[in-house]
C-alpha cells in the first residue's frame, strides 16, 4: 500500500493564471523572446532555468502539466508528449543504441510491441518478448547488452498483473532501466513506489478522460528528463513529438477530476465482472479472486482507487464478439471503438484491433483468442440497470442462453 495519496499531490498543485486567473494562463506561442542576447545563449546550453527557448523543446503550459504528472506518480520530473507513443518511442531510444537489448512483456500495446518489434531493429536494438509474470523467465532472457526491462502494470489487452516490486529487484541486479507503462492504472498503482525507474502514460486514456485530445507523458528523474530534451542529443527534442499547449491545458483540467472519475470506473467494472463470472461466463478482471494475480494486486494498489475499469470476457468466437459488440452499441450501452478511460463503456475485440500488429500465432501462444472482447468499463450511475441489459444482449446473440436466466 502506497503511503501518500497522489490524488492529494495533484491536488496541492497551485498554478494561478498571470492575472490571477484559477486555471494557468495557455501560452499560445511556438517561440520566446529575451531580454539579452546572452539570455538565449544560456538558454540553449540550459542554464537558464525559467527561460523558455522554443515550444519543441517546453512551453509554460506543457511544464504546468509536466509538474502535475510528476506529482502524482513521485518523480522528480516528467516531459509531456503529443502522444502515447510519443512518449514511449523517446523514452526507448533515448536508453538503447546500436547492439542493445531490451526484455518486454508479451503482452504490451500493439504499438509498442510493434515499435519494439518490427522498428527499433532498424536501428540496431532487440527485443526479447517474454511471460512477465515468471519472474524467472525474465531474468534467463537477460543478456550481456540488454539495457531496459519494459512492462505495462496491467497488460493491454489480457490483463496480466506485473510484480513490479519483483522486476525491480532483477533490473537492480542486472543494472537495468525498469520503463512501467501505468496507462491502464492510473492512481490505483504508483510504480515509482514499487522501484521503476520510469513511468509512462497514454494521456489519452484515463487522465484525459473525454476521448478528445491525444497525449503522452514520461515520468522520471531530473537527470532522465534533461536527457530527453537536450537539444543536441535528446529523442523528445530531435525526434519532435512535441505536445500543443492548448492540448496540456485541456488534459490539466481533467486531470483534477481523475481521482472520482477511476473510483467509479473501478466500482463498475468490479460489479460488472464479479456478475459476470457469476453466470458463467469467462472473465478476467484483477478485482477478481480467480484471477491468478489477485492477491498481488492487490497488495501493489492504493485500496481507495480500486482494482481498475478494464475488464475481459471471452464471446467464444470473433463473430459472436462482433454480434454482440453491435447489438450492445445499438442499445446504446456503449461504442465500438479502441482506446479506453472514455465515460461511455468501450469495447472492441483486440485481437482484430490495439493487437493486430501482434501476428496471429503469437497472439495464441499468449492466449488471446479470437472471441475476446476488452471493456473500458464507463461511469454509468446505476450499473445494475447497465448489467442487465448487457445480460439482455448475451442471450440475444448465444453468448448467455435464455433457459439459464428465467428470471430476465
Amino acid at each position: 500500500m502506497m503511503n501518500f495519496d497522489p490524488a492529494d499531490n495533484i491536488q496541492d498543485l497551485q498554478f494561478f493564471g498571470e492575472f490571477g486567473g484559477v486555471n494557468p494562463s495557455i501560452s499560445d506561442s511556438s517561440t520566446y523572446t529575451f531580454l539579452s542576447a546572452k539570455t538565449m545563449f544560456d538558454t540553449f546550453e540550459g542554464n537558464a532555468e525559467g527561460c523558455y527557448l522554443y515550444s519543441r523543446h517546453s512551453s509554460p503550459s506543457n511544464l504546468y502539466l509536466d509538474r502535475a504528472m510528476a506529482a502524482m506518480e513521485g518523480t522528480e520530473s516528467a516531459n509531456v508528449a503529443a502522444s502515447g507513443m510519443g512518449a514511449i518511442t523517446p523514452t526507448l531510444l533515448q536508453l538503447c543504441g546500436n547492439g542493445d537489448h531490451v526484455v518486454s512483456s508479451r503482452t504490451i500495446y500493439g504499438g509498442t510491441y510493434a515499435f519494439l518489434k518490427n522498428f527499433a531493429p532498424r536501428m540496431g536494438i532487440s527485443t526479447a518478448f517474454v511471460d512477465i509474470t515468471n519472474l524467472e523467465i525474465v531474468e534467463k532472457a537477460i543478456t550481456k547488452n540488454t539495457k531496459v526491462l519494459y512492462c505495462e502494470t496491467v497488460s493491454n489487452p489480457l490483463l496480466e498483473v506485473a510484480d513490479i516490486a519483483g522486476l525491480s529487484k532483477i533490473a537492480k541486479r542486472h543494472n537495468l532501466t525498469l520503463v512501467v507503462d501505468n496507462t491502464f492504472s492510473p492512481l490505483s498503482v504508483s510504480p515509482i513506489k514499487l522501484g521503476a525507474d520510469i513511468v509512462i502514460h497514454s494521456l489519452t486514456k484515463y487522465i484525459n478522460g473525454s476521448s478528445d485530445t491525444v497525449g503522452g507523458v514520461t515520468c522520471a528523474s531530473n537527470e532522465f528528463i534533461a536527457s530527453l530534451k537536450c537539444v543536441n542529443s535528446g529523442a523528445s527534442m530531435l525526434l519532435g513529438p512535441t505536445m500543443d499547449s492548448m492540448r496540456s491545458a485541456s488534459v490539466m483540467k481533467n486531470l483534477r477530476t481523475l481521482h472520482l472519475r477511476i473510483k467509479q470506473h473501478s466500482h463498475n467494472a468490479n460489479y460488472l465482472a464479479e456478475r459476470f463470472e457469476k453466470d458463467g461466463l469467462k472473465t478476467v478482471y484483477p478485482g477478481l479472486a480467480s484471477h491468478p494475480s489477485h492477491e498481488l494486486y492487490k497488495g501493489m494498489i492504493n485500496p481507495e482507487y480500486g482494482f481498475g475499469g478494464m475488464m475481459t470476457i471471452d464471446a467464444g468466437s470473433l463473430e459472436k464478439a462482433n454480434e454482440l459488440m453491435e447489438l450492445m452499441q445499438e442499445k446504446n450501452l456503449g461504442y465500438l471503438a479502441v482506446s479506453l478511460g472514455f465515460y461511455k463503456t468501450l469495447f472492441s475485440a483486440p485481437g482484430s484491433s490495439t493487437s493486430s500488429e501482434i501476428p496471429a500465432d503469437e497472439q495464441a501462444a499468449m492466449g488471446l483468442s479470437d472471441g475476446l472482447i476488452r471493456f473500458s468499463i464507463g461511469l454509468d450511475n446505476d450499473i445494475e440497470r447497465t448489467y442487465q441489459m448487457m445480460k439482455q444482449c448475451m442471450m440475444e446473440v448465444g453468448v448467455l442462453h435464455k433457459e439459464d436466466f428465467a428470471t430476465i
